[in-house]
């Protein structure tokens, strides 16, 4: 083939396929303004309908991921590829990487069966495999934690689905409970005396149901007592940090001890 065949065709390729690729790239582009422009309406839509917000960076990502399929099958069939031909090659490489990736698709269901079941959402505290934190995100793949101390915790959703959760955010009210102990010898009924007036004087403790105060125990070094109090659930750290903090001052006031552990030593002098 000399030089001019080789021009030739190469004319009459530019000819033929030439305004189909500038076509195709014309409508790529805009396509991918337009999908920009749909999933920004999208999640405004969201908003305005007060969605759960657990359910929108989910829902955005299918949306976005779903228009962008569709936007490249459009700009392969206007260059001229065959959609049959393309859907077959596109369906083998699917199982393949569906195989492939099995842990993903793992994922990814296990992310569906959380936005379903709603075992949690967007703002809940919960404690799951080791990790204590706020649920600040829910992805398609894995959920984003934030810990009380600021660090971001990626967890697979796959795994996330499957395993035991404690979620400290679906109840109204919790229970807050103490173990406070005082010295052998010192008054136990004037001990409950003060525990109450310290959880009566503590407006954030519910009345009902009611403070609870009793001896528990008999310990090696104390005598110690169970309290049982109910908060609402936003107050629950803030009243357990408190009333450790009077406890301590308001014993040493009304001269109750709160004895460290100890041990007495008897020495026997044998003489024989």
């Amino acid at each position: 083939m000399n030089t001019d065949q080789i021009i030739a065709q190469a004319t009459e390729m530019v000819v033929q396929y030439g305004p189909r690729l500038i076509g195709a790239v014309i409508v790529f582009i805009i396509g991918g303004w337009l999908i920009k422009m749909l999933t920004t309406g999208f999640g405004s839509m969201m908003e305005k309908r007060k969605m759960d917000e657990s359910l929108k960076p989910f829902l955005k990502s299918i949306v976005n991921i779903l228009l962008k399929v569709l936007l490249i099958v459009s700009v392969l069939s206007m260059i001229g590829v065959e959609m049959t031909s393309f859907i077959a090659i596109l369906g083998a490489a699917g199982l393949a990487v569906g195989l492939a990736l099995s842990g993903t698709m793992q994922n990814f269901a296990g992310g569906v069966i959380i936005l379903i079941f709603k075992p949690f959402k967007v703002g809940d505290v919960i404690d799951t495999q080791d990790h204590l934190g706020t649920v600040s995100e829910i992805q398609i793949f894995s959920t984003i934690l934030k810990t009380f101390d600021n660090k971001t915790i990626i967890i697979p959703n796959g795994s996330l689905a499957n395993s035991s959760m404690t979620n400290y955010s679906t109840e109204e009210k919790r229970r807050v409970d103490w173990k406070f102990g005082i010295a052998y010898g010192d008054d136990v009924d004037k001990a409950k005396s003060v525990i109450k007036r310290l959880a009566d004087a503590d407006s954030r403790i519910l009345k009902d149901p009611e403070l609870f105060v009793a001896v528990s125990e008999l310990g090696d070094s104390s005598v110690n007592f169970a309290v049982r109090a109910w908060v609402n659930q936003p107050d629950y750290w803030g009243v357990f940090f408190d009333m450790n903090e009077n406890i301590y001052k308001t014993f040493k006031k009304e001269g109750l001890n709160i004895p460290f552990p100890q041990m007495d030593v008897h020495l026997h002098n044998n003489q024989g």
